[in-house]
């Protein structure tokens, strides 16, 4: 099997540097026609430029690609309906869309200023929401399109002194899950990974040792397969990098079900915690409905 994406376009939002130019110049390399998406400014959000952009876009149409610049931010439903744009009027469409912008302003929450909390928000959530409102109704109506967030470890399972961006990174799961339910008949997929990479964003909190293990090239080989026609996968999360990868999965537990009409005092509920917490059986569910069947399921089952 060889992947190509002749015929393709992709937008990817931060491609300025670090995973974003490495999923670019895949996919250039690879056949597509790209937007490279940066606003050029820092770690934190702050300021901005067109060097980061025009420097990937030289870098691919150098090496006898096809892109082109666009300097957007991501944080305004205009920005993600421009960077859109660019694609339909240079290349005629969209058909992938990584949704890989984003920044960090690290703090504990007791010291955060609020405004921090929602710029984070503004960039990682709500610019992948601009961007794929405004690339949905296109991908739906041509029956092609695929989608992956940018999630992080930091929002599936926390971390120490990134409330803000933990938040938000865990937000485009949600995000993703419902999306799953509105574009996967139409062959519209959408998926999220969680990157293990060095980047600007993380090159100041990694060990020295992992870094040269942490290639974003190893993220980008499965960007490149979740986005192939090859793949039908929908509605994933995948944690990669250093040449390790994982799904992450959300599952409920059988859970405890107490018989009778009468309300469970909270002393009995807090008796029966351990069969309440018992993972033994543990089930994913494709949906919200699928989850309120099964407990149904379960009701039914114990009362007859």
């Amino acid at each position: 099997m060889s992947i190509s994406f002749a015929g393709k376009v992709a937008v990817v939002t931060g491609a300025g540097a670090g995973l974003g130019r490495s999923h670019a110049k895949y996919f250039a390399e690879h056949g597509a026609k790209v937007v490279v998406n940066d606003l050029g400014g820092s770690v934190a959000g702050t300021g901005g430029s067109a060097k980061a952009a025009d420097q990937v876009v030289k870098e691919i149409t150098d090496a006898g690609g096809i892109a082109v610049a666009n300097y957007d931010s991501v944080a305004t439903e205009e920005g993600g309906a421009s960077i859109i744009k660019a694609a339909v009027d240079n290349f005629g469409g969209v058909d992938i869309l990584i949704n890989n912008a984003g920044n960090v302003r690290d703090k504990s929450f007791r010291k955060m200023d609020l405004k921090d909390f929602t710029a984070l928000m503004d960039v990682h959530l709500m610019g992948a929401v601009y961007c794929t409102k405004a690339a949905w109704p296109i991908m739906l109506e041509q029956g092609y399109g695929r989608i992956v967030h940018t999630t992080s470890a930091a929002g599936l399972f926390g971390t120490h002194g990134h409330t803000n961006y933990s938040s938000a990174k865990l937000s485009l799961v949600g995000f993703m899950n419902a999306l799953k339910q509105e574009g996967t008949s139409k062959n519209v997929l959408v998926n999220c990974v969680a990157p293990m990479a060095l980047t600007r964003m993380t090159e100041e909190v990694m060990s020295p040792k992992l870094a040269p293990k942490m290639k974003p090239e190893y993220v980008t080989a499965l960007m490149g397969w979740l986005c192939s026609e090859e793949s039908t996968l929908a509605g994933e999360i995948i944690e990669a990098g250093m040449g390790y990868y994982s799904k992450v999965q959300i599952v409920e537990a059988p859970g405890y079900i107490f018989n009778g009409e009468d309300v469970p005092s909270a002393e009995q509920i807090g008796e029966q915690w351990g069969q309440i917490s018992d993972m033994t059986g543990a089930l994913p569910y494709p949906g919200a409905d699928d989850v309120i069947r099964a407990v149904f399921g379960k009701l039914k089952k114990a009362n007859s």
